[in-house]
């Protein structure tokens, strides 16, 4: 199943015909840059708090913010579509409007929403790559953002224009903010494939940098331990 999964990755013909550097995402390329914090960040209510982030494939996405102090749950799945679509081999086909989603579960006290952006945005996906990361392409692996609130919703759209109008990045940032109409997790065996498959070729490339970037630019957030789904 997991060879069968990374070769619908597209990664196994990159491999097999030495182009390894055509696998590589342009942000992993580039030395990381962290890129501010918003400009206005709302304190939010309540013990734990839901955000999701699309940003390419679901691995490194939720193996990054698995690394976060205040996140107790990161999980790979779904959104953006039907729930009777929301299985992987339907969702790889690009026709489903799903993108591969990560749902975020933190305490609002520890760790911000607004600092979960500037997490995402610097070093978990390109946001300027439209509907491809690295060697996967389709819509299926867009930037996207799917506010679970209105507050959340006027923070992420004001942190866009914010970072736009900077010129932080090269290129304009791509990152759509869709309505949330529900998150369906993925199969198992794509929760914590980044910490239970950390010497597969495509993590080693395009994952593992996000990694040591986020411990590298977000030092005072970053946890070794990660929170895995399989241990809670």
């Amino acid at each position: 199943m997991i060879r069968s999964v990374l070769s619908r990755r597209r990664f196994g013909a990159l491999l097999l015909s030495g182009s390894l550097a055509l696998a590589l995402p342009a942000r992993a390329q580039e030395a990381p840059v962290e890129i501010p914090p918003p400009d206005a960040d709302p304190a939010e209510q309540g013990a734990s708090t839901t955000a999701l982030f699309a940003g390419g494939c679901f691995w490194g996405v939720q193996g990054v913010f698995q690394r976060v102090k205040g996140v107790t749950r990161a999980v790979s799945g779904y959104a953006g579509g039907a729930a009777e679509t929301a299985s992987y081999d339907r969702v790889t086909s690009g026709t489903t409007g799903h993108a591969e989603t990560v749902e975020v579960t933190y305490d609002p006290g520890v760790i911000s929403y607004g600092r979960l952006l500037q997490i995402f945005f610097s070093v978990a996906h390109n946001p300027t790559q439209l509907n491809f990361q690295g060697p996967d392409h389709g819509t299926q692996y867009r930037s996207a953002l799917f506010p679970m609130s209105e507050q959340q919703a006027e923070t992420a759209r004001a942190y866009i224009a914010q970072l736009d109008a900077a010129g932080f990045f090269p290129k304009p940032i791509v990152t759509t903010l869709e309505p949330y109409e529900g998150f369906y997790p993925a199969e198992q065996y794509h929760q914590d494939f980044l910490t239970l498959y950390p010497t597969w070729p495509y993590i080693v490339v395009n994952d593992l940098p996000k990694v040591e970037a986020l411990k590298t630019l977000f030092a005072d957030v970053y946890r070794a331990q990660p929170v895995l789904v399989g241990q809670l």
